[in-house]
């Protein structure tokens, strides 16, 4: 299982797997079993956003087990939790911010933890 960080910008926190656009992160998600997905909103110019990734998330049943969102856009930030609250499915966690400073601690300690 793993965790993923979408974000064109910030650096990825350690132990997760950096998703720099929407095309990477919908592939993580396909092919891994995502645990936590952090996402971003704004991923540059010309590029598709976290709203666009969440309708294809919706539209293709690709949902990890908890869903965070870092953006610093508020408008992004609440297209992207509505479309998620309204059709993630029961077991789906989704937080309408992003990751406590103590799951990103925990997160890099399991990571440290299994890299000796």
């Amino acid at each position: 299982m793993v965790h993923v960080f979408l974000d064109d910008f910030r650096r990825c926190p350690v132990g997760f797997v950096y998703a720099r656009s929407a095309e990477e992160c919908l592939l993580l998600l396909e092919h891994e079993e995502v645990d936590i997905l952090s996402l971003d909103h704004d991923l540059g110019i010309h590029q598709t956003n976290g709203t666009q990734l969440v309708k294809q998330m919706v539209l293709r049943g690709l949902y990890p087990r908890e869903i965070y969102l870092h953006t610093s856009s508020f408008s992004g930030r609440k297209a992207m939790y509505e479309l998620l609250y309204q059709n993630k499915p029961e077991h789906v966690i989704l937080h309408d911010g992003p990751m406590p400073q103590s799951v990103i601690q925990r997160i890099r300690e399991a990571s440290d933890a299994g890299s000796q």
